[in-house]
């Protein structure tokens, strides 16, 4: 029997992204961002709020990459969700990381972070009961450490970490399960 358990933001898993950006004067910027998504082939959502530093400078650059974070470097990934831009001036500074400019977007990439998806600004989303950034994946950038022998990304390499928001934790992606387009075939030949 289900228990009630009120409202609450009830999907899990969530990613965790690092919102890399740059200021007017070029300043980095990193923001962990859990609501986010991709909606479509080559496109991403990330729910952040008007005013937000990551906000103000997206609206400025029209572009920012986004990591995914792993759990190598958690401990950072968490720290760049806990600190805001607007109200602490070396966030990024402080973490010893490092940032190269992009060469397809006016944004860093953060290279302790193994994935990164660099992107351009398409619209800001505004309504009575969302704010949103919508970008357009203009190309993805993996260390070669985190690809297999196919070149592909390999999820047990990249080690990327989900957040729960039952628990406010982190937790490491486990063992594959299934296949997609595939699990579900039988029902298709009824």
């Amino acid at each position: 029997m289900k228990k009630d358990l009120g409202v609450l933001p009830a999907v899990y898993p969530m990613p965790v992204l690092m919102v890399g950006t740059y200021d007017e004067n070029k300043k980095v910027n990193v923001m962990n961002a859990a609501w986010g998504q991709i909606c479509d082939e080559d496109k991403i959502i990330l729910f952040v709020g008007e005013g937000k530093r990551t906000w103000l400078n997206i609206k400025s650059s029209k572009a920012f990459t986004v990591a995914l974070a792993d759990e190598a470097h958690i401990d950072v990934a968490d720290f760049f969700g806990i600190a805001s831009g607007n109200r602490m001036d070396d966030k990024f500074e402080r973490t010893g990381y490092h940032a190269v400019p992009s060469d397809k977007v006016n944004a860093p990439i953060i290279e302790e972070f193994p994935l990164v998806m660099e992107c351009e600004l398409l619209e800001f989303l505004h309504t009575d009961h969302v704010d949103g950034i919508v970008g357009k994946i203009v190309n993805v950038k993996a260390d070669e450490a985190v690809l297999n022998e196919k070149g592909k990304v390999d999820p047990k390499k990249l080690n990327a970490i989900l957040f729960d928001q039952f628990q406010n934790g982190y937790y490491a992606i486990g063992d594959k399960v299934g296949s997609a387009w595939n699990a579900g075939v039988k029902w298709m030949k009824k």
